[in-house]
């Protein structure tokens, strides 16, 4: 938040003395009442103090995700699919949405979590509540709806990826900009906002336009490539974005245009959301890895390539939700964004090798001791040009198999 030095002697003033009045402020800090005045409803605007009274925004770093919550029931063949007859198999219900899941593992690595989204009142929805509630997410600003809670069906096969998902998100696809202002004095004190890319155009624009009032950072998760598509003529300078988290194929349908799979073709596709107010584009790569393009304060763009973690897939289902997750926890907690991709990428690796949608024993110790594990296993790299930093022997989780509501 940018506060001018006459703002931040009033807010440190208020700290101490929250009763006084513009009068009495103006005297303390060498001013006039009518200047005070000016400077307490820019305060107010910028979410630096809260209602009447002059109550002064607290000091606890917390995110607000806006997405889908809904129940995933996952069915996971024992055998080889054979389509269009009865396979064998386990089945199991999970709470699940993209904004759900990202919450659930903001919460369980230790970042204090606000979720806001639609929940029907029948008992999927009361199932969802209890669980996000039990993993440590902050649902009081959780929206009823009369209609039905979201429900996700997936398949997957024998190895763990996805055979084929069947979705009903009416609830999220529903929402809108009067059930969002609930919430507008929990958005406005947050210290990050988390948009999740089913959130429907005209809700998405006014957060957008929102947390740019307010100044509050916000993350976006594409989701999908469909969903993708509209953040095209959503983004702009006046909407400045601190992250872009998308998969190539979302990437290119975000620009407009089919982005192909080498560093100067991702690097320029970055370039153009730069252009348009995303300060950080972190784009996910299957095997690959990831790439991510990050602006510095001169507007210069720095391009690296990171390797993906090795992983033998049990479940992907989430794994794109713990890497966007971790990825904002390690930047709450002060990382640089190099070292938060990293950091998300272990997440989701460590999520896939789990037959959770939410690995319940993720914490920020367990991600960094596998860092550290991997890096110390990792051989000596040459040096020189046309050196690689991708490791073709490793795999990713495919984090986005068609999973705008795992």
């Amino acid at each position: 938040m940018n506060l001018t030095d006459r703002e931040r002697d009033i807010v440190d003033l208020l700290r101490s003395q929250p009763l006084l009045d513009a009068a009495a402020i103006a005297e303390r800090v060498g001013s006039t009442r009518a200047a005070v005045s000016v400077h307490l409803s820019n305060l107010t605007k910028k979410g630096a103090i809260l209602g009447r009274g002059y109550i002064v925004r607290p000091e606890d770093r917390s995110v607000v995700v806006v997405g889908g919550a809904n129940m995933d029931i996952k069915a996971h063949s024992t055998h080889a699919i054979e389509l269009r007859t009865s396979n064998p198999g386990l089945a199991m219900s999970t709470p699940g949405g993209v904004g759900r899941n990202i919450a659930e593992n903001l919460a369980r690595l230790g970042s204090p979590t606000h979720l806001v989204a639609p929940v029907g009142s029948d008992s999927f929805g009361e199932e969802v509540v209890a669980a996000t509630r039990a993993a440590g997410v902050l649902v009081d600003h959780l929206i009823p709806t009369d209609d039905a809670t979201g429900t996700y069906l997936a398949v997957l096969d024998t190895d763990g990826e996805l055979v084929v998902a069947v979705s009903n998100m009416r609830a999220t696809d529903r929402l809108t900009v009067r059930q969002l202002m609930a919430s507008r004095d929990l958005l406005s004190h947050a210290t990050l906002l988390v948009l999740d890319g089913n959130i429907p155009e005209a809700p998405a624009a006014w957060l957008l336009d929102f947390a740019a009032a307010v100044e509050v950072p916000v993350v976006i998760d594409p989701v999908s490539v469909a969903k993708a598509r509209p953040l095209g003529h959503l983004l702009s300078p006046q909407r400045p974005v601190l992250a872009l988290t998308p998969n190539l194929d979302e990437l290119g349908s975000i620009v407009g245009e089919r982005v192909a799979q080498t560093r100067p073709a991702i690097a320029r596709a970055a370039r153009r959301l730069h252009d348009v107010g995303v300060r950080t584009v972190w784009v996910r790569r299957g095997t690959r890895g990831s790439l991510l393009s990050t602006l510095d304060d001169r507007g210069r763009a720095t391009v690296v390539t990171l390797p993906a973690p090795a992983v033998r897939a049990v479940d992907v289902t989430g794994a794109g939700d713990a890497m966007t997750a971790a990825f904002v926890h390690a930047l709450m907690r002060g990382d640089g964004p190099v070292e938060a991709a990293r950091f998300g990428q272990m997440a989701a690796a460590l999520t896939v090798a789990s037959p959770e949608t939410v690995r319940p024993d993720l914490t920020p110790r367990l991600v960094d001791a596998e860092l550290r594990k991997a890096q110390d296993a990792a051989p000596p790299r040459a040096s020189g040009p046309g050196t690689s930093s991708r490791r073709t022997s490793r795999t990713t989780p495919r984090t986005r198999s068609t999973r705008e509501n795992a």
